[in-house]
C-alpha cells in the first residue's frame, strides 16, 4: 500500500464570473502522506478553500488532477470527511441524530448507528447532551458535534476548512488539543486550512504557504517541533523562528497583492 494519500498534480481552477474569468488556483502540486497532518496558510482569497473543495470532490479542477490513494477524484469523495467553519449541523436533529447521520446513510442498522454515535459523543465529552439540539449548545460544543459527525462516518481523510476560526481563544485551544488527540489515536490523514500561523504550527507535520490568488505553493516547511505539543511550545525559540519565517512569506504575498498599477497616462 502506498504511503501517499493525496496527490495534487498541476491543479488549476478558474471560475467564470460576470466580468470574465477568475483564476483561484494555478499549477498547484502537493503530496500528503498517509497519517500526515498538513496545514495550509495564506492570504484571504488565495484559493485555500477552493483547493479543499476539489479534494472533497465538490469541485472539478479546470486543469490537472487530484488523486486519492492513486485514483483520480471525479465525484464527491466518501473517503473524505469535511469539517466546516460554520458547523453545518442540522438544526432539527439532536446531537445523536447529527452524529449518526452518516452511518445511517450508509445503511447501517439503527443500533449500530447509535453505537457509533455514542462512541464519538463520549470521546469528545458530550455525554449527557445526546438529546440536545444544536441551538441549545455553545459554539465549542457544536464544533465538537461537527467533528464527531465527520469521524462517525469513518473517513480516511479529514478536510478541515478553518473549523475553529469562530471560536473564542480558550475554546479554540481546547479543540486544537482534542483534534490532535483524536488524530494521533486514529492515524487519520488531515488537510487543514487556517489563517492562524500559530494554529498551523501547533497542529501540522508540514505547513504549506500559498501565494496570493491565483494560489500556488510558495513554500513548504517540515514542522520539527516536538510532539506531543503543549501550549508552551509557542514560547520556544524554534516556534517563534518558524512563525516569523511563515509570517514574512504571507505578508509578502498580501502586500504584493495590494500594489496598485502605476497610471502612466
Amino acid at each position: 500500500m502506498s504511503d501517499v494519500m493525496i496527490r495534487a498534480e498541476n491543479v488549476s481552477m478558474t471560475f467564470r464570473t460576470r466580468t470574465g474569468e477568475l483564476g483561484a488556483v494555478e499549477d498547484f502540486s502537493l503530496q500528503v502522506d498517509r497519517g500526515e497532518v498538513v496545514c495550509i496558510v495564506g492570504a484571504s482569497g488565495c484559493g485555500k478553500s477552493t483547493l479543499l473543495n476539489m479534494v472533497a470532490g465538490f469541485l472539478r479542477p479546470t486543469a490537472g488532477r487530484i488523486l486519492l490513494e492513486g485514483k483520480e477524484i471525479t465525484a464527491v469523495e466518501p473517503r473524505c470527511g469535511m469539517i466546516f467553519q460554520n458547523y453545518a449541523l442540522f438544526p432539527w436533529m439532536t446531537v445523536r441524530g447529527n452524529v449518526a447521520f452518516g452511518p445511517r446513510l450508509r445503511g447501517l442498522s439503527k443500533k449500530e448507528c447509535n453505537r457509533k454515535a455514542q462512541h464519538w459523543i463520549e470521546r469528545v465529552g458530550l455525554q449527557g447532551f445526546e438529546q440536545a439540539y444544536p441551538g441549545e449548545l455553545s459554539g465549542g460544543m457544536q464544533q465538537r458535534v461537527a467533528l464527531c459527525r465527520a469521524l462517525a462516518n469513518e473517513p480516511e481523510v479529514l478536510l478541515c476548512d478553518e473549523p475553529f476560526a469562530a471560536l473564542d481563544a480558550m475554546t479554540r485551544q481546547i479543540m486544537q488539543q482534542e483534534l490532535l488527540r483524536i488524530v494521533q489515536d486514529s492515524a487519520k490523514t488531515v488537510l487543514f486550512i487556517t489563517h492562524s500561523i500559530d494554529e498551523a504550527l501547533i497542529l501540522s507535520d508540514r505547513l504549506v504557504v500559498m501565494s496570493a490568488r491565483p494560489g500556488r505553493v510558495k513554500a513548504v516547511y517540515n514542522n520539527d517541533l516536538p510532539r506531543p505539543r503543549k501550549l508552551d511550545v509557542q514560547l520556544t525559540d524554534r516556534f517563534l523562528k518558524l512563525k516569523r519565517q511563515v509570517w514574512d512569506l504571507v505578508q509578502e504575498e498580501v502586500m504584493g497583492a495590494m500594489v496598485l498599477p502605476v497610471n502612466t497616462t
